[in-house]
């Protein structure tokens, strides 16, 4: 279980993203709003990239007491990625198994599936967006993680590359996999089945 307790979030210009209590169980959860509502805010949070007031719990971890253990089960895929230039895919995923544990049949399979091929051995320079998105969702299924958030998974990546997303969430859901997501696409609610909808509006998210 996802479980948000008075989180605070203030931005620069003085607006506030706040959550008082917040439970989600194991599912696949969709979480909408317009643009500059929140969203990809409180998805870095729960990933433990930006800071806020509160406490975020997965499972029982603490993300504020237990940092380590938290992140090791929590994984991460943003809208728009951002790598060093001079690695390459294969060194980011090198990185990535050092700290998320993973195998080389885990790694081969989501090549697979993305059709990333030995692009993966050039550096991130080279790469287009949508490669670059690719790059992002392979990282964010390494290991063996039980929460997966992905900001925006369907944007970018062209309708054969969303089918095998679709499918990969599909069979990490059967294994136990949660998952967090946005969208934006006009057809992104209809490509899964939500356990809960949720939105995001004036600082505030409720079940829509």
């Amino acid at each position: 279980m996802l479980e948000i307790s008075q989180f605070k979030k203030n931005y620069s210009t003085g607006f506030k993203l706040q959550i008082e209590d917040l439970k989600l169980d194991e599912g696949i959860h969709l979480i909408k709003g317009e643009n500059g509502s929140g969203k990809s805010t409180l998805l870095k949070a729960i990933a433990g990239i930006h800071d806020f007031e509160g406490d975020i719990n997965w499972n029982e971890i603490s993300i504020k007491s237990s940092p380590i253990a938290f992140r090791k089960k929590v994984n991460y895929s943003d809208a728009e990625p951002h790598f060093p230039n001079f690695l390459s895919l294969d060194e980011l995923i090198r990185f990535t198994l050092k700290t998320k544990g993973g195998s080389k049949t885990q790694v081969e399979s989501l090549k697979r599936e993305f059709r990333i091929g030995d692009f993966s051995k050039n550096p991130i320079s080279s790469y287009s967006s949508g490669m670059l998105k690719k790059a992002g969702l392979i990282l964010a299924f390494l290991g063996d993680p039980s929460l997966i958030i992905l900001d925006e998974p369907f944007t970018t990546i062209d309708l054969e590359a969303q089918n095998h997303l679709r499918n990969l969430i599909l069979s990490s859901r059967k294994s136990g996999v949660t998952f967090l997501i946005t969208g934006h696409l006009a057809n992104f609610e209809s490509l899964l089945e939500y356990d809960s909808i949720l939105e995001i509006f004036d600082g505030k998210i409720t079940l829509a």
